[in-house]
């Protein structure tokens, strides 16, 4: 399979047509091997219309939602930048020129992408989920959907930092960004989307007699 053409037909025809503008995004998407985030015997399916599994329920999210969420963070070079759940993200956003990081709780993942994170240059961290390893970052984005407002996460943001995520309950969920100004924290909605929730971060089912 050629990868690099499945590449360009990807950024052809499931970012470009969403309203991604962003060159150098675009550039970060052709350059990045999406094939590498996942084992080498589903690599064929990276570049389909579908969340492919990279282990342990893990998933990598849409090309056309991931790439919507990465624009609306309006990252720079030189920026720090987080990866909750979000390896490829992360990849991205090193490829951008941001000091890029990515967290995961369950080490079985970093073992499939450890090779490919370390050649783009991302910092593989194994934790908790619930709360981003270290604080001031300038950008956090995540890959999968979180149950409702993660102010750990929010919290871990440089003033001027942005938080791009889908908050999800139920069937349909929300893509959010999160500004940290000086004043407070704003919220605006971008778009629809539905990837799955992470489960760690879903609340503890509660039982009444």
């Amino acid at each position: 399979m050629d990868y690099a053409a499945a590449r360009k037909v990807m950024v052809d025809s499931q970012v470009r047509v969403n309203d991604v503008t962003d060159r150098a995004l675009q550039a970060a998407l052709l350059a990045v091997p999406r094939e590498r985030f996942v084992p080498a015997e589903r690599a064929y399916s990276a570049y389909a219309e579908i969340e492919p599994e990279i282990a342990g329920g893990r998933r990598l999210m849409l090309a056309r939602d991931l790439s919507k969420l990465l624009m609306a963070l309006g990252a720079k070079q030189g920026e720090t930048a987080l990866g909750i759940a979000g390896p490829y993200a992360a990849a991205v956003l090193g490829r951008m020129g941001l000091d890029a990081t990515a967290q995961e709780s369950d080490a079985a993942v970093i073992e499939v992408l450890g090779p490919v994170l370390a050649e783009e240059h991302v910092t593989a961290v194994v934790a908790p989920l619930s709360a981003p390893t270290g604080a001031g970052w300038d950008v956090i984005i995540s890959e999968a959907a979180v149950p409702g407002r993660p102010d750990a996460w929010i919290n871990a943001l440089n003033v001027g930092g942005r938080l791009a995520v889908v908050e999800r309950v139920g069937p349909a969920g929300k893509a959010v960004l999160y500004m940290r100004g000086e004043q407070g924290i704003s919220r605006r909605e971008l778009f629809d989307a539905a990837p799955p929730v992470l489960a760690e971060l879903a609340p503890e089912p509660t039982f009444a007699l």
